[in-house]
């Protein structure tokens, strides 16, 4: 079976990059840029709140080792979605709460996710369930971010504890 694709915002795209690249069967996942509608925006006009981009991580993974039904349980656990643009010390709309869908499938999915998670929160869920629109790469410098600075505790990040209660911790996970 062929690679897909999925792609999520949950705040700071450099924590969300390295959690999903800690599940087994993620084959890549890229920080960047979607929702809005500038083309191949930089970093600094995605931070002046005009393009309507969000931070999003791109993930390409083996469905045959990790189903999308997996990866949105990992979403939910990571971050706060009932924060509305937002997440931890982390304050625009490029931080919202999104998930990008790449079919119908993955919407139907999503959506009855959603609904599930729901349960789990007082507050409503914030998070945006739409079409993938165009993706931007970010810049290198965000790529690998949070593991190539030496997991800076900038970034909200899902404690392994959640992986392993999750059933996706991979050997590429320390603690």
């Amino acid at each position: 079976m062929a690679a897909e694709q999925a792609t999520f915002g949950a705040g700071c795209f450099w924590g969300v990059e390295w959690v999903f690249r800690q599940v087994p069967g993620v084959i890549e996942a890229i920080s960047g840029y979607s929702g809005g509608g500038v083309p191949d925006p930089s970093y600094e006009l995605v931070c002046t709140h005009t393009t309507g981009h969000a931070e999003v991580v791109q993930v390409r993974f083996d469905p045959e080792r990790v189903g999308y039904d997996q990866l949105l349980e990992v979403f939910w656990a990571m971050h706060d979605p009932t924060q509305v643009d937002r997440q931890g010390p982390d304050v625009g709309d490029q931080y919202r709460s999104v998930i990008s869908t790449h079919s119908a499938e993955q919407r139907a999915a999503a959506e009855m996710s959603k609904e599930r998670a729901q349960a789990r929160f007082t507050r409503p869920i914030a998070t945006e369930i739409r079409p993938i629109t165009a993706f931007y790469p970010a810049e290198d410098y965000h790529q690998r971010y949070y593991e190539r600075t030496g997991h800076e505790p900038y970034c909200h990040v899902l404690p392994v504890g959640v992986l392993r209660e999750l059933g996706l911790v991979g050997s590429r996970v320390e603690g």
